[in-house]
């Protein structure tokens, strides 16, 4: 399993050091110290951290609290609050913005552990069980709402022919002949989709399983259209699909 890389916005430097000496002895890479509000947003957008270690105050107008509200808007990463501020007012304003910890210095380097090990486990529990949820409420339905110009389409998932990715859009190909382009990876979509229909068959392409109509070594065929069949896929497929291969 790959190391956390934890990042660090923390404007005193000989804290930043007890930090990154901390984070070294318990085997964990790091980036920064960010000692302000541009620096902590480029470290996070540059370095992409797994967690941030944030103190509330720093260098500049803007403080930890707007670095952790630029968090919760824009980037998906857990954050705990390491401040020597403890007062209602302080913790009153942390609740707000829902930090994954808090920890009021000074700590010992197993408290900073138990903090980020506890908080980054919690972090990618709720994520998955939202995901979970999000899927199962998904394939209860037998629609999706896509962005089309300037409209919000409703797409029958009986509709769906087959998805090409392009790059960061996939490439609708429905029933009717239509195509319809939304801003999406191929991966992200088929999330929303139910694994018992949509089947991935090449890293470009993923076909709705019950329009197959051929299947040959290196592609099958679509109402008509041929689909390549990449190497990786082809024992997934037909595993999915029921068919033993002799």
């Amino acid at each position: 399993m790959a190391l956390l890389k934890i990042g660090i916005v923390e404007d005193e430097l000989v804290i930043a050091r007890t930090i990154l000496s901390a984070l070294g002895e318990l085997g964990y890479a790091h980036c920064g110290p960010a000692i302000n509000y541009t620096e902590a947003v480029e470290m996070i957008e540059n370095d992409k951290p797994d967690l941030v270690l944030l103190d509330i105050r720093l260098s500049g107008r803007k403080d930890g609290f707007d670095v952790a509200e630029k968090l919760n808007e824009s980037h998906r990463i857990p954050f705990i609050f390491l401040t020597a501020n403890s007062d209602v007012e302080t913790i009153d304003r942390a609740k707000k913005v829902k930090p994954h910890a808090y920890i009021v210095k000074p700590f010992t380097k197993e408290e900073l552990y138990a903090a980020i090990e506890i908080a980054f486990n919690n972090f990618i529990g709720k994520n998955a069980g939202e995901k979970t949820e999000k899927a199962a409420l998904q394939h209860t339905r037998d629609f999706m709402f896509v962005k089309d110009g300037y409209a919000f389409r409703k797409i029958f998932f009986a509709e769906l022919l087959y998805l090409e990715s392009e790059a960061n859009y996939v490439l609708l190909h429905l029933t009717s002949q239509k195509k319809v382009m939304i801003r999406s990876t191929i991966n992200d979509f088929m999330e929303q989709l139910g694994p018992d229909r949509f089947i991935r068959i090449h890293r470009r392409f993923s076909i709705n399983s019950q329009f197959i109509e051929d299947i040959f070594p290196n592609e099958l065929s679509v109402r008509g259209v041929k689909l390549p069949i990449g190497k990786s896929y082809r024992d997934g497929l037909l595993n999915t699909l029921g068919i033993r291969q002799s």
